[in-house]
């Protein structure tokens, strides 16, 4: 993950859109969601106006399982579709591009770089876009952070995100993404939005715990590049806090 990685597809589209201002992307669980039921998912998003779809959540899901809702997905929408990659075995070659993410307040090195690794000509392999990314776990952490054996960003330690998300930039990764955890009670803080995206000049996308579209309008302009919503849709479907999200978003892009 050095400037030398060149810059593919799916990266490409994302810098376009983010030239507009902030977006939207909605993540499914595939053993949730699976197959035609992540299609459809996908296809009210998109209509909706998400930029994104994103394809994980669930610890253990298989090749299979991940490799058919990203074809359905693919023939329903024309967004990319991503995987949010919980190791090497749910990597499937039917996605267009894969987040090449170091979790970077793990314990566990494999979670840093050494099952990277491994992955790496799995990737390669398999045609996936790497998009190479830091992931910061933010206090609660929820799941993810026990599963990444993380010592969580307390929620008041807005020097120590930041300096996370500038060693982030510093080693190459072009976004940074701030994780509260899936189903947090609360999002990320804003002001630890807005120290980090003073930090660093690459998109900074923030998860886990909006459920709002108040919530929403404050970390877009705390400074939140792209927001990412899945427990919401998982919970109420493509509801009306899940429109209202979108609504903000569509409002700070202008639209």
């Amino acid at each position: 993950m050095t400037g030398s990685h060149s810059v593919g597809k799916v990266e490409q589209y994302l810098g376009r859109t983010l030239a507009g201002g902030p977006i939207h992307i909605t993540l499914i669980d595939p053993d949730k969601s699976p197959g035609d039921r992540a299609a459809d998912v996908a296809r009210g998003a998109v209509d909706l106006g998400s930029h994104v779809i994103l394809l994980g959540g669930s610890t253990g899901i298989s090749r299979d399982v991940m490799g058919r809702a990203a074809a359905s997905v693919k023939a329903a929408v024309k967004v990319p579709v991503v995987i949010f990659p919980e190791g090497p075995g749910s990597l499937a070659p039917e996605a267009d591009a894969v987040l090449f993410m170091s979790l970077l307040n793990s314990r566990n090195l494999d979670l840093v770089i050494r099952t990277h690794a491994r992955a790496a000509p799995v990737v390669r392999a398999m045609r996936l876009e790497p998009i190479p990314m830091g992931y910061l776990v933010v206090e609660p952490g929820m799941r993810v952070g026990e599963v990444g054996q993380v010592d969580v960003v307390a929620r008041d330690d807005l020097e120590g995100a930041a300096g996370y998300a500038l060693a982030a930039q510093f080693l190459g990764m072009r976004f940074v993404y701030l994780e509260a955890g899936s189903g947090a009670p609360a999002p990320v803080p804003t002001p630890m939005v807005t120290a980090v995206r003073e930090a660093v000049h690459i998109p900074v996308i923030v998860g886990g715990g909006i459920r709002t579209g108040a919530e929403a309008r404050t970390l877009l302009a705390a400074g939140a590049s792209a927001l990412v919503t899945g427990t919401i849709t998982e919970e109420q479907g493509l509801g009306p806090a899940y429109r209202a999200i979108l609504a903000e978003v569509r409002r700070a892009r202008g639209r």
